[in-house]
């Protein structure tokens, strides 16, 4: 008996995951806008030549997998580095071994930087100038935008490629796969298997870590068949994916946003309550919900704002999960709101205006005089006090800078309270009409 046999039953077997690790690109399960006939990823292999690319998507979706079989089928040496846990130190380290490789059996070496986004701009600039040799092939992994988390001397060197995560009919095949391969026969109800893919939430490597603690957990029970009961029994609380800075969490914000912005509450309820259990914070969700009562409700419905705050301070006071109903009424109440964003898009082009404008006078009548001197100097002459004047307005006063050209910044809406604004605007827009007719 050799060494390897007398010592081979005490090797630890490899993971689920890293067993059904395909070999093949035809044995990748997803991603077939990449994969398919005639699609990118598929075309890169087919081309017989390497080119350096960034491979973006969420966890468990085949970016590991697909460098690893891109460096199988240019039979290149494969140095992966982890953007956490390297330095410059280890990228100069695996150059050394690039080099080192090329001159002594000819191999080209893919350099496979798991975790890129986390590495610092000094960091991507160490490895750059060898890409631009030709020395290593670079092959990225994100869960990050790379727009926002790479140099641009990168990504214009790098093609990105962006991987989606598994539909449930992916997941169902690939649940398949490791009951055929893996799971000695270990059968699911149907209920369970819906729970177990829901549970991975198109993580491929969640399902099939699931799967080998489940395998687990039925033979130290002698079960041979798993129900939802044993799921209950065996399963933490489910929790879905959630990466609290990441671009999934943007996308959701946004997506609760804009069903807010378009009056579906059980959409914005959907998305809220999504985000809750995910482990967004409940605070930050109570900003966001304030700012969309500003930004998207405004004066159509001034209520909506007050509302929004008594929802955050009710959670302060009661913290989670009790004050996450102050969160979820706020949320349906903005739905429902009257809609309009004219304070915000007055606020902006205010903002712009002011911007690209020269700094104006006050005019003198405009102006506080508490002083002998400044009465003097005209502070405050033939000011019109709006209460003196009929119907408490001043009409055709100004207030703005002498010289100032014409503007109109707030223009309300003809929904909620903004309605009725509305009227009056136009009512004393008339008012100044007319005095300025009667001026002259």
């Amino acid at each position: 008996m050799s060494s390897a046999d007398l010592f081979a039953p005490n090797q630890p077997a490899a993971p689920l995951a890293e067993r059904l690790r395909p070999k093949h690109i035809d044995e990748v399960i997803g991603q077939s806008h990449l994969l398919g006939e005639g699609k990118p990823l598929r075309l890169a292999f087919q081309s017989g030549k390497l080119h350096s690319m960034i491979l973006w998507g969420p966890p468990g979706v085949g970016k590991t997998t697909l460098a690893r079989l891109m460096a199988s089928a240019f039979d290149a040496e494969f140095v992966p580095l982890s953007a956490v846990l390297s330095g410059v130190k280890d990228i100069r380290e695996a150059i050394a071994q690039a080099e080192q490789t090329l001159q002594q059996n000819g191999r080209h070496t893919i350099l496979f930087v798991d975790e890129v986004h986390r590495f610092n701009k000094s960091q991507q600039d160490a490895f750059l100038p060898f890409v631009e040799q030709g020395l290593v092939t670079f092959i990225g992994a994100t869960t990050e935008n790379p727009s926002f988390e790479l140099n641009n001397a990168l990504l214009s060197r790098a093609q990105v490629y962006v991987l989606q995560s598994l539909s449930e009919s992916e997941m169902g095949q690939l649940f398949e796969r490791a009951q055929q391969v893996a799971l000695d026969g270990l059968m699911f109800d149907d209920a369970a298997r819906e729970r177990v893919i829901g549970y991975a939430d198109g993580d491929a490597r969640r399902l099939l870590n699931v799967l080998e603690q489940l395998q687990t957990a039925a033979s130290a029970a002698k079960l041979d068949k798993i129900d939802t009961k044993f799921l209950d029994n065996t399963l933490a609380q489910k929790m879905r994916r959630f990466d609290k800075g990441g671009e999934a969490f943007y996308d959701q914000i946004s997506a609760l946003h804009k069903s807010v912005r378009g009056s579906n509450p059980d959409a914005a309820l959907y998305w809220l309550v999504r985000m809750l259990d995910g482990g967004a914070d409940p605070r930050y969700l109570a900003r966001r919900i304030v700012r969309m009562a500003w930004e998207d409700i405004g004066l159509a419905d001034p209520r909506a704002i007050q509302l929004c705050n008594d929802a955050a301070a009710t959670y302060e006071r009661l913290g989670s999960p009790e004050g996450e109903l102050a969160l979820a009424q706020a949320v349906l109440y903005l739905a429902v709101a009257a809609k309009s964003n004219a304070g915000y898009v007055a606020y902006n082009a205010a903002r712009a205006f002011i911007s690209q404008d020269g700094s104006r006078e006050v005019p003198l009548h405009l102006r506080n005089a508490p002083t002998k001197l400044m009465k003097q100097l005209d502070y405050g002459k033939d000011y019109r006090y709006a209460h003196d004047e009929a119907g408490g307005y001043a009409a055709g006063e100004n207030y703005f800078p002498d010289g100032m050209p014409e503007v109109s910044f707030y223009e309300p809406t003809e929904r909620g309270l903004e309605a009725k604004i509305a009227e009056k605007l136009a009512h004393l827009r008339q008012l100044d009409k007319a005095a300025k007719d009667k001026k002259g």
